[in-house]
């Protein structure tokens, strides 16, 4: 086992590995790394109405802490559209805002963000976020999609719109139609287009950075600035500044809900891309090293001018198709985007806001998962229902209450599954030399009239005790029924399961009946056992197999019914008479 050290700080495993082919593979990644977030950590920051330079330093500062702190080796953390356009509708709730004002409330988020994903590494909690369903998390995504390419239409048709919330943007659109700027459309289809068959031809290029410069050519070539076209300017040329975010009582209470939907929604984003790629690179993610290195990377961006991170998966993905080998591929990245900010802050001077609204289009457009909704659309009407309410959520209502909305929908979902285990009539296999256990339906077996056989796949536990309970009355109405429960699937029987047990047992016996229980895991014995409830439910009804349950049974059978019983379902049915047997005996 890892002593804490390491289990707390992972670039001491990993950076014992290091040698001079690692370290030119990882550079030659980080290489691609650079050129691939450049354009995306300005679209972002763009999307989340902050400065493009805040895109940049995020994915210096922040993606360096994550690599270092985190689990994955591939995983590429920083700017990410979901998070932009969900911290825009986070602040965009506080009402008219300065740039300053706007500046420091995403940066007091940020560091709320980064508290609360390192807390709830500290505490182990890095499986909550497997409770959350893939359904939510692709209904929200698209979700958000859908709202990023509409809230850059305003700049790709070259018009202003004042409006607050999905619907009310559409709208504004469509009243804005008659006002639409030709050069500035045709800027940003160039863009879009050149970006899309790039990416066709080779989809490793740097398509979005290829569609900007061919957006900022063409805008060069019309004149663009000279016809209303808007310009994203140079940036400044600085190394992250250090900054001090605003925590007092009345920001930390405005602000605190919508940094935990944040910092949740980062948390899945980079857990889902970590193990998404570990899938590939045959590595063994630590969810809880990945909650800590998410949010020390939040902590630490919050005091370097730095907005809410994660995972991305583009990134991620080329990252690991470059050849990384170790996290220093997201470092190197880092201090090439820092020599590009140093050395070349004019980069995006004349870079049109339209071509970088062709980009996020594109952006947009690959965070929707066509195949995966098409998939379950078909599959299920539970999941297509749940993925019609997230999506719908994540459209109409704050986007950080729609992330609780998604959470909600999957505890449900959760539930349900669970509170409803199967119960199943079986009965062993009358053409099988060992007259093994199967289930009745499918393989179309005959029933002994005296004994219902019921295996139950789920743990009986408050929440499914109902379910189960009238499921074997369903099954036991008949007065004198006898019933063998298989337990294999059963994992914990609570309280209220226990009790559920205790009467059917008396209900059973009521009745002239039997309640016998075979094959439960030893762990839940153990607990029975420790809790006091095998006693008193009675240990002579529990049985180590269904074979040992059976063999007691049979004898006290009534014998006037297998007299008159062909079937012959168990092999100590042989020892009884046959039918043919009492006709003979009653003629004589």
């Amino acid at each position: 086992m890892a002593s804490s050290p390491k289990r707390y700080l992972p670039f001491l495993r990993w950076g014992r590995g290091l040698d001079r082919r690692t370290l030119s593979a990882d550079m030659m990644a980080g290489l691609t790394g650079a050129i691939l977030v450049l354009p995306q950590g300005v679209a972002y920051a763009f999307i989340a109405g902050l400065p493009p330079e805040v895109g940049l330093y995020t994915a210096i500062v922040a993606a360096t802490v994550a690599a270092l702190f985190g689990s994955s080796w591939h995983m590429i953390s920083g700017p990410t559209a979901a998070l932009s356009i969900v911290l825009a509708s986070v602040i965009g709730g506080l009402g008219t805002l300065t740039p300053d004002q706007y500046l420091g409330a995403a940066l007091t988020i940020t560091l709320l963000v980064g508290l609360i994903q390192l807390a709830m590494g500290l505490l182990r909690l890095g499986n909550l976020v497997s409770f959350i369903s893939h359904t939510v998390v692709i209904g929200f995504t698209s979700g958000a999609a859908i709202l990023i390419a509409t809230s850059q239409m305003e700049h790709l048709l070259g018009v202003s719109i004042d409006a607050q919330g999905f619907l009310a943007e559409l709208s504004a659109l469509f009243r804005a139609l008659p006002d639409i700027n030709l050069y500035a459309l045709a800027i940003g289809l160039i863009s879009l287009i050149t970006s899309l068959v790039a990416r066709r031809l080779h989809r490793r290029s740097p398509h979005l950075l290829l569609g900007l410069a061919a957006g900022s050519l063409a805008c060069w070539l019309m004149d663009g600035a000279a016809h209303g076209v808007a310009l994203v300017g140079a940036l400044p040329g600085t190394l992250p500044p250090v900054t001090l975010p605003e925590l007092t009582p009345d920001s930390l209470r405005v602000l605190t809900s919508g940094a935990f939907a944040i910092a949740l929604l980062g948390l899945i984003e980079a857990v889902s891309i970590a193990r998404a790629i570990a899938l590939r690179s045959r590595q063994v993610i630590d969810g809880n090293q990945e909650f800590i290195g998410q949010g020390l990377s939040n902590i630490v961006g919050g005091f370097f001018s730095c907005y809410a991170s994660s995972g991305s998966f583009t990134r991620s993905g080329a990252n690991y198709d470059a050849g990384a080998r170790t996290p220093l591929a997201s470092v190197f990245a880092a201090l090439l985007l820092s020599l590009i900010l140093i050395f070349a802050p004019g980069i995006t001077a004349y870079l049109p806001l339209p071509a970088m609204a062709g980009g996020i289009l594109l952006i947009a457009w690959n965070l929707i998962d066509v195949q995966h909704i098409v998939h379950l659309v078909r599959v299920s009407r539970h999941e297509a229902m749940v993925l019609v309410a997230t999506v719908s959520a994540t459209l109409l209502v704050a986007l950080e209450f729609a992330i609780y909305i998604g959470v909600l929908l999957s505890l449900v979902l959760y539930l349900k599954r669970t509170s409803r285990p199967t119960v199943l009539e079986v009965a062993p296999r009358q053409d099988h030399p060992r007259r093994i256990i199967r289930n009745v339906r499918r393989y179309q077996l005959e029933q002994c009239p005296q004994l219902k056989i019921l295996r139950i796949d789920g743990s009986l536990f408050f929440g499914a005790a109902d379910h189960v309970q009238r499921r074997l009355r369903a099954f036991t109405a008949e007065p004198g029924s006898r019933a063998l429960i298989i337990g294999k699937g059963i994992n914990f029987i609570d309280t209220a399961g226990v009790e559920m047990l205790l009467q059917e047992v008396r209900r059973l016996t009521d009745q002239g009946g039997e309640l016998m229980i075979s094959s439960l895991k030893g762990t839940v014995m153990d607990e029975l056992r420790r809790r006091g409830d095998l006693k008193r439910i009675g240990e002579a009804r529990f049985f180590e197999n269904p074979e040992a349950a059976i063999a007691s049974i049979t004898p006290v059978l009534n014998p006037d019914v297998c007299q008159g019983c062909a079937k012959r379902v168990f092999g100590e049915c042989a020892s009884k008479p046959s039918p043919e047997h009492g006709v003979l005996a009653s003629q004589v």
